[in-house]
């Protein structure tokens, strides 16, 4: 299979930012992902954010774990430094990166399978440390490399392809990161562009944990079920000489809505996802009275989108661990060892 690579001459007339870098230096390689799929507009979003903002690519550190939402990091941000780690154990690595070097801008990007799942451990503990990081869970409600399972934050009720019904309880992440202490909650559409790019660019610029659900559709398991036009009915209404797969190609879903309005996007297997951008007034800064207006939001069958949490005097890891200035992997031995006289200070401290 051939792909087509992406034009490495850039038009002299293309806008530079600050920091003399074009829009298309922060792109990455041509996504592999289905037509339409909502991560590519993710994606699209953390260009623009991070262009608009004047970061030096060579700056960000962009991690990611095993699923459709971990493969996007290929497609933006080709300069910078990448980690693609094993299922579910993204946030371990991306913490020990954060440690062993401070200056970097971390960047976690996950999905509801990778991160509410296997991996709902460790998105615990990285959230609950306060790590300095930009954590984007790209949302679906189903394992996409796998044809489609339900994932831990699929809603009860909802139909999978096969028109099964999912019979648990949703893992409601933005309500777990509210509890382990983030600093920083938000929640978005993939097809919102205008409210994504700056909820990540106000991501960026916190000093601690920063959280974003991003409710993102998946193109490849949002068909009819019963549908003649459906994959499955083809497969078994075909007799086929070889098995191929083929998914069809959707337009890309987008919702454009003021503040304080709501709005029901259909998906495409016709389904609706009500959703409810916050009030220019609304107060992000009460932890308690967020949590109580989300829970009323949730039980009126309604997805609320917009910042809704933000520490303003957040701390981060290094902070609570009380490190040094200089990125401990730049620190020589001689600082790392500093002698028999300091070694003894600091066992007198803890006497």
């Amino acid at each position: 299979m051939t792909y087509l690579a992406k034009p490495k001459l850039h038009h002299p007339t293309l806008a530079k930012n600050a920091v003399g870098y074009t829009r298309r230096d922060y792109e990455g390689k041509i996504s592999t992902l289905c037509a339409g799929c909502g991560h590519d507009s993710i994606s699209a979003a953390i260009v623009q954010a991070c262009w608009e903002l004047d970061i030096e690519p060579h700056r960000v550190a962009k991690l990611s774990g095993i699923g459709c939402s971990s493969k996007t990091p290929d497609y933006f941000l080709g300069n910078s430094h990448g980690f693609n780690s094993v299922h579910g154990r993204m946030p371990s690595v991306l913490t020990g990166a954060n440690l062993a070097n401070r200056e970097l801008l971390y960047m976690g990007v996950s999905g509801d399978g990778d991160s509410a799942s296997i991996g709902i451990g460790q998105f615990v503990h990285a959230i609950r440390r306060g790590v300095n990081m930009v954590y984007i869970v790209e949302n679906n409600g189903v394992y996409g490399l796998t044809k489609g399972q339900f994932s831990a934050t699929a809603d009860k009720g909802s139909k999978s392809k096969r028109g099964i019904a999912n019979m648990d309880e949703p893992l409601d992440l933005i309500g777990l990161s509210m509890l382990l202490g983030a600093t920083y909650v938000g929640r978005s559409f993939s097809g919102d562009k205008r409210q994504l790019v700056p909820l990540i660019k106000g991501a960026i610029e916190h000093r601690g944990a920063a959280f974003i659900d991003v409710i993102s559709p998946c193109v490849a398991f949002n068909n009819h079920a019963g549908s003649t036009k459906s994959y499955e009915y083809v497969r078994q209404h075909n007799e086929a000489v070889n098995r191929l797969d083929f998914v069809e190609s959707r337009e890309e879903i987008t919702a454009d809505y003021a503040a304080g309005e709501v709005v029901d996007v259909a998906q495409h297997d016709g389904s609706l996802i009500r959703l409810r951008k916050l009030a220019a007034d609304y107060d992000p800064t009460d932890r308690i009275k967020v949590m109580n207006y989300l829970q009323t939001a949730a039980a009126a069958g309604e997805v609320v989108t917009g910042l809704l949490y933000i520490d303003p005097k957040a701390e981060d890891l290094h902070h609570h661990l009380n490190t040094v200035d200089a990125p401990l992997n730049q620190l020589g031995t001689r600082d790392l060892c500093p002698g028999a006289v300091a070694l003894e200070r600091i066992n007198a401290s803890l006497r």
